[in-house]
């Protein structure tokens, strides 16, 4: 009897295996809409195609990871979230890099995201007003995280150039060049964002911290 009964189970088993990966190739659950949300500096044509390899797949069948792999392609998106409508239904919500700054390499110009991270630069015009940058992306790395640190308003900034000693001069949007040393330069520029709004300094424009316990107006 209970030989009968361990035979029995073993075929609902089987069956239900065989009904179960049937009804996971019935037509109506390929893909068969995406929606995109969440994208602005990607053309959501561009998306599409990008997506291509996806379009009727089974949604059950679908993996994450596979359509994650397909979104990465784009050096644009930071990161994703993927929501399912059954039965043929894929909604994905894009999150993007936000681009920083604009820096010029081996004369090609590559977008820094706030991580510090080079993706491809497209001419966008809601990012046409980004400052410069001229320099190494890991130099850069290093000022854009001191900065942070003190708090400078990055918005005032038009242009950063690297030079080959290893020190910054800031272009700031009013025409003015902060000339910084090498090394601890965090207090020079706590200095100087204290004075550029002082009627004595506003008629120059060069603010020179090269030397050490010296200010040097131009």
């Amino acid at each position: 009897m209970k030989k009968q009964i361990v035979i029995a189970l073993i075929l609902l088993i089987s069956l239900t295996t065989i009904t179960f990966k049937h009804t996971f190739k019935l037509p109506f659950f390929n893909l068969q809409k995406i929606i995109i949300e969440n994208n602005i500096l990607l053309n959501e044509k561009d998306l599409r195609v990008l997506l291509r390899p996806i379009y009727n797949k089974n949604l059950l069948l679908l993996k994450n990871k596979e359509i994650g792999e397909v979104l990465m392609q784009s050096s644009f998106i930071e990161s994703y979230k993927i929501k399912r409508k059954y039965p043929e239904t894929l909604k994905i919500i894009i999150y993007e890099k936000k681009p920083i700054a604009i820096l010029i390499y081996d004369k090609k110009k590559f977008y820094l995201s706030e991580k510090i991270e080079l993706f491809n630069y497209v001419n966008l015009p809601d990012y046409k007003e980004l400052p410069y940058v001229l320099g190494n992306k890991e130099k850069f790395k290093s000022l854009y995280f001191n900065l942070k640190k003190i708090k400078f308003p990055f918005e005032i900034i038009d242009k950063y150039t690297l030079f080959e000693s290893n020190r910054w001069d800031l272009e700031t949007k009013s025409k003015k060049i902060i000339k910084l040393p090498s090394q601890d330069y965090e207090e020079k520029l706590k200095n100087y964002l204290n004075i550029k709004d002082k009627t004595n300094f506003k008629k120059y424009s060069i603010f020179d911290y090269r030397i050490k316990d010296q200010l040097i107006l131009k």
